[in-house]
């Protein structure tokens, strides 16, 4: 139920940012249930009036001037961060409002600046709070909302991926909490997909770390992380900006025979992802003389294997690759044993 309905009046953004603050500080003091439950109804009334300042209703309409009051009320008070800090003990609306205030903020321009985003940068500790939230289910869900908001915005994608706590999604995304663990990749996979030359300069820059991580996700028992990760997997090799990235992981060994593996994989839909990034290994023209021998040792099988794969699949350009893979394979040279390990 609104608080703000017929005939009641708006606070102004002063006013609803210092009760904002006011009230948070109350709650870092502690108190009894009775006191912490007016202070939660207190900021989710305020937070409300926040949203309404921003987007108006049925009742008020919303100013140009409440609006650029506010934003600037909020800079000026640092209240965002701290709202961030205190969310697991705000009411469920006030939560959902506050992912709203956000969007509505961080989507402001003045001119050709972001002021939100510039205001981030300067206090990375939101980002921070951000990502962290993860670790709590009862947040989860709406700092990945804010964070996936974020993501639009490469200076801020910048320093997530340059923050010690990206590495943390991928304890994230294998949660065992399914709502959660799914959330925490929706967002991985908008961070790596946005801004293509930066995310290729940070996989190029932590390349050893990242698919060593990244390889975890693809041997999870989870079958909803091992499915997510190689269909995402396939978007980034097969990226022009990720040219560089592709041209390495093809050459591994280890990365092959993974697919390899995958390929026969108990369940159609991992099969499926695994052909993906199987076919950029064969399709290579310049394959390396290990990832050569392995192919041409198992040429046999893997004609034989393919010819009965997916053959019921009516997807006109995954059957134009199959057939397209097959002839690759066939023109493989002969399999000559060679001492090295395989």
């Amino acid at each position: 139920m609104s608080f703000f309905g017929l005939g009641k009046k708006l606070p102004k953004p002063n006013e609803l940012v210092k009760h904002t603050r006011d009230a948070v500080a109350t709650f870092e003091k502690g108190g009894n249930q009775k006191n912490s439950d007016k202070i939660s109804e207190e900021i989710t009334k305020n937070i409300e009036g926040m949203k309404i300042t921003l987007y108006g209703d049925a009742e008020h309409e919303p100013n140009q001037e409440s609006i650029v009051a506010l934003a600037n009320e909020f800079y000026s008070s640092d209240l965002l961060p701290l709202l961030l800090i205190h969310m697991v003990k705000l009411e469920f609306e006030a939560k959902k409002d506050l992912c709203s205030v956000f969007n509505h903020l961080l989507r402001r321009q003045v001119g050709s600046r972001s002021p939100t985003v510039e205001y981030i940068c300067k206090n990375t500790v939101i980002l921070d709070t951000l990502v962290e939230g993860y670790e709590n289910a009862d947040v989860a869900m709406s700092c990945g909302a804010m964070l996936r908001d974020c993501a639009r915005h490469e200076p801020l994608v910048k320093i997530v991926l340059a923050s010690p706590n990206f590495w943390k999604f991928f304890k994230y995304v294998e949660m065992a909490n399914f709502d959660v663990a799914s959330d925490a990749f929706s967002t991985v996979k908008e961070l790596l997909t946005k801004h293509k030359t930066l995310v290729a300069e940070f996989l190029e820059k932590n390349y050893d770390e990242f698919f060593e991580s990244y390889t975890g996700l693809l041997n999870s028992p989870n079958y909803v992380t091992k499915r997510q990760s190689l269909k995402l997997l396939g978007e980034l090799l097969l990226d022009r900006a990720n040219f560089n990235i592709m041209t390495k992981y093809i050459s591994e060994v280890s990365n092959l025979k993974l697919m390899m593996l995958l390929l026969r994989d108990k369940s159609r839909s991992i099969s499926f992802e695994a052909f993906h990034v199987f076919k950029v290994f064969v399709a290579n023209p310049n394959k390396p003389g290990p990832i050569l021998h392995i192919l041409s040792k198992n040429k046999e099988k893997l004609v034989a294997f393919l010819n009965n794969f997916h053959n019921d699949k009516e997807d006109d350009q995954f059957n134009d690759e199959k057939a397209f893979l097959l002839t690759q394979i066939q023109q493989l040279p002969a399999y000559q044993p060679s001492s090295s390990k395989e």
